[in-house]
């Protein structure tokens, strides 16, 4: 007899704890199975963890780092969910989760698809745009109930690509209404991420999540755009008047480096005069733009000469 109520005793879980050994683990179900808590086990929450009981399905207990010895104090709402009818020392059936509520780092969002937007200067441009965000588990009850369900064993893989979702929509949404132009855009890349963290935290919030990170790290154009930037700039250094003289060099430089490439010096030489026209039509541009100087006043008739002396 004894014999039977030691392998009954044996039965019952007596230490309740997570050593996570994983960098993306979020909750992880304490296998009790078939077992029985017994009443008075020790539980472990450690730093970066909490601990929540559900019974039958419905969240009871929420516990925060710390060693606990598991009574009817401290489970106030499982005790009244189970009302304990075999007294208050008998074993407990009840499922156990752990949530991890440190931070995880480094997780990657991208726009799938270029967003197009207007700009003032390059009309309508489609960009890319990278980056990386943070997120840590601020209500574990919440985040159980939104997402978890009875999922064992949930890892950040199962939520990101989610949480993607509503990053590239957010920012899509920012860079039309901030309207950053183009040329502007690599210089607010903190104003960005600033203003689209602050809009994304609540809805966030909706899964028990805390966004603690949201970081831009790239937004790209197309090359086509690149190389008009490329040609305003360098219009800006050498000055308009000088920017034929500097296409011009460009265009020989390049037929001597490439003498074989199938370009003949009659077609190099248009490209150079295509180039200081184009230069030429800008200057002119400029000056029709600038208000004419005022005409020199004209010199003054001589006085006719009378009869008496042209005779």
């Amino acid at each position: 007899m004894s014999g039977f109520f030691g392998r009954l005793a044996n039965q019952w879980i007596e230490v309740i704890e997570w050593q996570d050994s994983t960098n993306d683990t979020m909750v992880y179900r304490f296998p009790v199975a078939n077992n029985e808590i017994k009443m008075g086990a020790r539980l472990t929450v450690r730093e970066g963890q909490a601990a929540v009981f559900i019974n039958e399905g419905q969240i009871a207990d929420v516990f925060a780092p710390g060693l606990y010895t598991l009574t009817t104090q401290n489970m106030p709402i499982l005790t009244m969910l189970k009302s304990w009818p075999h007294g208050f020392n008998s074993p407990f059936k009840a499922e156990v989760y752990f949530i991890s509520t440190r931070q995880f780092t480094n997780l990657k969002w991208g726009t799938a698809n270029p967003i197009p937007m207007r700009d003032n200067d390059f009309g309508v441009v489609r960009v890319r745009a990278f980056g990386s965000f943070a997120i840590r588990v601020q209500d574990p009850a919440k985040f159980i109930r939104e997402v978890v369900g009875t999922d064992g064993l949930f890892q950040t893989g199962e939520i990101t690509g989610q949480l993607r979702n509503l990053v590239v929509n957010e920012f899509t949404t920012a860079l039309g209404e901030l309207k950053v132009p183009v040329l502007d855009l690599a210089s607010n890349y903190r104003h960005l991420s600033d203003q689209i963290g602050q809009t994304l935290d609540p809805r966030f919030g909706e899964y028990g999540l805390d966004l603690t990170q949201f970081l831009i790290e790239n937004i790209s154009v197309p090359p086509e755009v690149e190389a008009a930037m490329d040609k305003r700039s360098s219009m800006g250094v050498v000055g308009v008047r000088d920017y034929a003289t500097f296409q011009a060099a460009n265009a020989m430089e390049a037929s001597a480096e490439n003498p074989g490439g199938g370009g003949s010096p009659a077609g190099d030489m248009m490209q150079m005069m295509a180039g200081m026209a184009m230069g030429q039509k800008m200057m002119q541009g400029m000056q029709g733009d600038t208000p004419a100087a005022p005409a020199a006043p004209a010199a003054p008739a001589a006085p006719e000469k009378s009869v008496v002396e042209r005779l």
